[in-house]
């Protein structure tokens, strides 16, 4: 593997933080350099699933370097050429709207811009619970985006949760390979 420097961006799908944290360990351990993004309520927010300062140490741990977790800081990804990609783990509904939709106000929305600006691969792993209702819309136009790129998902819990989906996190590093090379791995799409 060529010598490669990812972004990892996380926004606040806390329930998905430990197998998103799992995936970004395996890169790490693969000697690829790991350029961490949280989103501000990735960054500062305490839920059930874990305290921020526990989250952030360990990502900081993994990545050996601090999170970006401002516009300010993350506005250069794409000028300075500082990551090969952009891996946005979990990717909330809100901030995948965003992303649809062309909003830049936050780190995870600003690094991925940023990205698109010169043409570098962006991978979304997809968390959220409205993916079949109110965010199929953006999953389809972002499915229709040169440079954006799907993890394969599937739906969590079809009987209570319906149109939720979640990405296979375990498919995260093949879809940054072919992503790489221009290519979406299918099934977009799981059973």
């Amino acid at each position: 593997m060529r010598d490669l420097t990812v972004g990892f961006g996380m926004c606040g799908s806390f329930c998905t933080f430990s197998q998103a944290i799992d995936e970004m360990r395996k890169i790490a351990e693969k000697k690829i350099r790991i350029l961490p993004v949280m989103s501000y309520n990735a960054y500062q927010t305490d839920t059930r699933f874990g305290k921020a300062s526990d989250f952030i140490w360990e990502i900081e741990d993994i990545c050996e370097r601090k999170i970006l977790h401002s516009i300010v800081e993350t506005e250069p990804i794409g000028p300075k050429r500082m990551a090969d990609l952009m891996i946005v783990a979990p990717c909330t509904g809100n901030t995948l709207a965003k992303l649809a939709n062309g909003i830049t106000d936050t780190p995870i929305t600003m690094a991925v811009k940023s990205s698109l600006r010169i043409g570098l691969p962006v991978v979304i792993a997809l968390a959220t619970n409205d993916a079949l209702a109110a965010s199929a819309s953006n999953i389809g136009k972002l499915l229709n985006t040169k440079h954006i790129y799907f993890v394969p998902m599937r739906q969590d819990d079809p009987q209570k949760k319906p149109s939720s989906l979640v990405a296979d996190f375990t498919s995260l590093w093949p879809t940054c390979e072919a992503a790489l090379k221009g290519e979406q791995i299918q099934p977009v799409i799981r059973s």
